[in-house]
């Protein structure tokens, strides 16, 4: 089996979970054993006081983006890197794609909550999932395109956008695309 990753997956109208309506997801990992993604374009923003579990524990009163990775295990996080190899903040980070990498360092997580974040930094929470055939079977049903990564769309294009870009960047007009199983 030829894995997939990395690669951006973009939902077509046939996809009912509102989890994933107009999404943009990284597929990080593919194997025979399932799927590992995460959305990019679903911003949380919260307010108030934010506490994070590091120790010594962590606190900020400054808006935080959040990015909602999916609907899996929620409690859990990532840190989204853009940059090359000579950017300190991809020091130890996993490699997703060309200018993308993925990072669970407390070290790192510190410099988000500061005053001055590190730009190219997304604190994503909660992941999207497949199991064993479940995203071979959703791509059969015409549920997601396929695209390359290219960090310059993940970083620097506003989240209600991207979707649409992406799609465009494929040489499709999004108003155009059908709800339809069978290749489009």
């Amino acid at each position: 089996m030829s894995s997939l990753a990395p690669a951006l997956l973009l939902s077509m109208p046939q996809l009912l979970d509102p989890n994933f309506a107009r999404t943009v997801v990284l597929l990080c990992k593919h194997s025979e054993d399932g799927a590992f993604g995460l959305v990019l374009n679903r911003p949380l923003v919260t307010t108030g006081t934010v506490m994070v579990h590091l120790d010594p524990p962590v606190s900020t009163e400054r808006e935080l983006d959040l990015w909602i990775g999916g609907p899996v295990e929620p409690q859990r996080s990532w840190i989204l890197v853009g940059g090359g190899p000579e950017h300190p903040e991809v020091s130890g980070a996993a490699q997703i794609a060309d200018g993308v990498y993925l990072s669970t360092s407390p070290a790192l997580l510190r410099r988000l909550l500061a005053p001055a974040p590190p730009p190219n930094a997304r604190l994503v929470v909660g992941y999207s999932g497949w199991g064993p055939g479940q995203l071979e079977e959703e791509l059969t049903e015409s549920s997601w395109l396929l695209s390359d990564v290219d960090a310059d769309l993940l970083f620097n294009t506003p989240a209600e956008q991207m979707w649409e870009k992406a799609i465009r960047r494929l040489g499709a007009d999004p108003g155009a695309l059908t709800t339809s199983r069978g290749v489009h």
